[in-house]
């Protein structure tokens, strides 16, 4: 039995595809708090990238004090937001609202009601309002879910970073243990792997929230739509979404639009919105995340339209890092880190 075991711990490969199911397993069990483990591990990549970056410059500086700016900054953007955007998009929405009774009330709108009904029985408008209805009730139960999962994200993420040595130091005790000493090595060595792939596509997509954001400004100073910079900062956070978010920044925008220039300027926002997103969907997104992961454009895409079909919107910002993830793993491809760590 022991040497069977010995056998086993001293077969890596063996070894690590062991573990490598194990965490499989782990992580199905928990995917219901699977967007808490995401939010939390890439606001924590940011702010350790963040920190080495500064210290990089200016060496003496502690790791506390940037932690604690770069959260009071993020502080900041969000009282912003609460404060002043919220307020415009809410001012928006209730004179589309009024605009919407106005028309309603208006003969015009009873002469299409009428048209329309011509063509449309009564029970499929119906079965179409309930469907309305229940769309908008999840909707609004999924934003107030992502506000908390978000919130508790931020929390976590700001005590593993303030600590951060002293969590890295504890951490290391795990890998020094006695009887489990290889179980913690492996999923290091899985948890570093997936930290430099991730790590390259999120580089990657913020390149494309950049482009994203600096096209829909410019279409909307064309357009002379008010509050540019805090319509810019809304669509640089979705854009950080691949692929959902420019089309979910369609819902503020046509408001405010259609406040300033009624539905012409809807129809203009939603025309901008469609050509920025064939843009980033079949340029900037294969492109630029074939430059930062070496992977062919065809395989990128291929990846990302998989991954959306299995994971949905979470499967836009982890398919292609899984992909590079287990190419690694099986040593088919390495990614461009481990290259310059090996050549070192």
């Amino acid at each position: 039995m022991d040497t069977a075991w010995q056998k086993f711990k001293n077969n890596i490969p063996l070894r690590r595809f062991v573990v490598f199911l194990i965490i499989v397993a782990f992580l199905y069990e928990m995917r219901a708090m699977m967007n808490t483990i995401l939010l939390t591990f890439i606001f924590t990549y940011v702010i350790v990238h963040l920190i080495h970056l500064v210290q990089r410059y200016v060496p003496k500086m502690p790791t506390g004090a940037i932690v604690v700016v770069t959260y009071l900054i993020i502080l900041a953007l969000l009282y912003f937001f609460i404060t002043v955007y919220m307020p415009m998009l809410v001012g928006q929405i209730s004179k589309m609202v009024k605009s919407v009774m106005a028309f309603y009330e208006s003969d015009e709108s009873s002469r299409l009601l009428s048209y329309a009904t011509h063509y449309i029985s009564k029970n499929e408008i119906i079965t179409q309002a309930k469907h309305a209805m229940t769309f908008a009730f999840h909707t609004a139960t999924s934003i107030g879910t992502l506000t908390i999962t978000t919130f508790m994200s931020l929390i976590l993420s700001f005590f593993y970073t303030i600590e951060l040595k002293k969590m890295r130091e504890f951490t290391s005790l795990f890998v020094k243990s006695g009887y489990l000493k290889w179980l913690f090595e492996d999923i290091r060595y899985f948890g570093k792997k997936f930290t430099n792939t991730f790590g390259v596509v999120l580089e990657a997509q913020f390149f494309i929230a950049i482009c994203n954001t600096a096209l829909t400004m410019i279409g909307l100073a064309i357009m002379k739509m008010p509050q540019i910079v805090a319509l810019g900062l809304m669509v640089f956070i979705l854009s950080l979404v691949p692929v959902a978010g420019v089309i979910i920044s369609l819902i503020p925008l046509s408001i405010v639009g259609y406040s300033v220039g009624g539905i012409r300027y809807v129809i203009y926002i939603f025309v901008m919105i469609m050509i920025i997103h064939a843009i980033e969907a079949y340029v900037l997104n294969p492109k630029f995340m074939a430059s930062k992961t070496e992977l062919p454009i065809f395989y990128t895409f291929l990846v990302l339209l998989v991954a959306e079909h299995f994971w949905g919107t979470w499967g836009l910002i982890v398919g292609v890092p899984i992909f590079t993830f287990l190419l690694d793993v099986l040593n088919i491809k390495s990614t461009k880190k481990d290259k310059k760590a090996k050549a070192k």
